[in-house]
């Protein structure tokens, strides 16, 4: 699969199959978020991979009731480290992490995709429920959650913004 075959094919999905992910998948969608750039090379994430029954019963509680992401065999919790901000102050901790995690996330929804799971980044959460639920250290903050799993249905494509819209030449 071509790259930008793969980034216009991938649909944010909300409707799984109950299908375990084989561990070989799994692995791969780890590297692909290890293998993610970063900033100053830090890698200031921390992946958590949740297949606990009960426990993403309570991250989807957590996430205003968005029932769909129980129903995932695997849901994936990324989170900044403010570790970080140790090198680059202020801009590390609230942005640079941030973008980490996007990047790492990015390049494995693309990896599940290649692998036909379906994703959807869910960003709509309270996050102190998330922070509880994982007991987390006070270094990490979740900024997303997502479900991982065998699409029960695909979704259409949206629609995008034209290429005038989007990119300014100057």
């Amino acid at each position: 699969m071509e790259i930008l075959e793969a980034i216009r094919g991938r649909r944010s999905v909300r409707n799984f199959q109950k299908k375990d992910i084989p561990q070989k998948i799994v692995e791969k969608l780890i590297d692909a978020l290890i293998w993610a750039p970063s900033a100053g090379n830090l890698q200031a994430r921390k992946f958590f991979f949740l297949q606990d029954a009960k426990l993403k019963e309570d991250i989807a509680c957590a996430a205003l009731n968005q029932d769909f992401i129980a129903e995932a065999p695997l849901v994936i919790v990324g989170c900044t480290d403010s570790r970080i901000s140790g090198r680059y102050g202020e801009r590390g901790k609230y942005l640079y992490s941030i973008q980490d995690v996007a990047v790492s996330i990015m390049g494995m929804m693309l990896v599940a995709h290649e692998n036909e799971l379906g994703t959807v980044w869910v960003g709509a959460f309270r996050e102190e429920g998330i922070f509880d639920l994982l007991n987390l250290p006070k270094n990490l903050r979740p900024v997303a959650i997502v479900p991982v799993g065998y699409p029960a249905k695909i979704p259409s494509p949206p629609p995008r913004v034209s290429r005038h819209e989007a990119v300014e030449f100057r």
